[in-house]
């Protein structure tokens, strides 16, 4: 896809979109589990914010994507877009995602241009993330934190674009199918949250129908 018309296709989204601190829409684990809503006893979500960086090849644009090491926490081994929480010295969203992506890959900042950002997605686990959208000019170098980052490795934007990239897939979880969103590349088993702003993202430069909501299972919740 060429770099002119991702930038148009963010820009013909509904004024104030491109940067709002928080998107009218917020999508969610919830979306295909209605019960996966966080329940933090009354506290607030925890912010963080992601960057979606999209490396302007010239044989075709790419997404840039991070997996997590193994010994981790939280989401280990996972399939993510560079990013974490927000802490109080960052200005917003977007100096948290430039931040986190610079400590998670080395990747300088002065390579990425910000074109807008997706919806706001909460996670079962308590995060609204903010996922801020970025084209990166090559000529770049990479320096990833080896405590958090395992492997940094792009895919063809192409790839997300495609619906027959994309699967749904279920698991028993808790005593209870969960119902996810799974994009299989390689050895790579992208999904969860990542998946969700995956789709997100193909909604906005693909020309599929939307795909927030559009399958709701019969077998929900036995």
């Amino acid at each position: 896809m060429p770099r002119d018309l991702v930038i148009e296709r963010f820009r013909g989204l509904v004024p104030g979109r491109r940067f709002a601190p928080q998107s009218a829409t917020a999508r969610g684990d919830d979306d295909l589990n209605p019960d996966m809503k966080p329940d933090l006893g009354g506290k607030p979500l925890k912010q963080a914010a992601v960057l979606v960086p999209l490396v302007d090849r010239p044989e075709g644009m790419t997404v840039l994507l991070t997996k997590r090491t193994d010994h981790l926490h939280d989401h280990a081994g996972q399939i993510s877009f560079p990013g974490g929480r927000i802490d109080p010295e960052d200005a917003d969203a977007i100096a948290a995602a430039l931040r986190e992506t610079e400590e998670e890959t080395g990747l300088d900042r002065a390579h990425i241009d910000l074109i807008g950002q997706l919806d706001i997605y909460v996670t079962r686990t308590g995060f609204e993330v903010t996922p801020v959208v970025g084209l990166v000019r090559p000529g770049f170098t990479l320096n990833a934190d080896t405590f958090e980052v395992a492997e940094i490795f792009e895919v063809p934007l192409a790839f997300f674009l495609a619906p027959d990239s994309r699967r749904m897939e279920s698991r028993i979880w808790q005593g209870r199918t969960r119902y996810f969103y799974v994009y299989p590349y390689g050895d790579y088993y992208i999904w969860g949250a990542t998946a969700g702003m995956l789709n997100n993202l193909a909604e906005i430069l693909g020309d599929g129908p939307p795909v927030k909501g559009t399958f709701v299972p019969a077998s929900k919740g036995t």
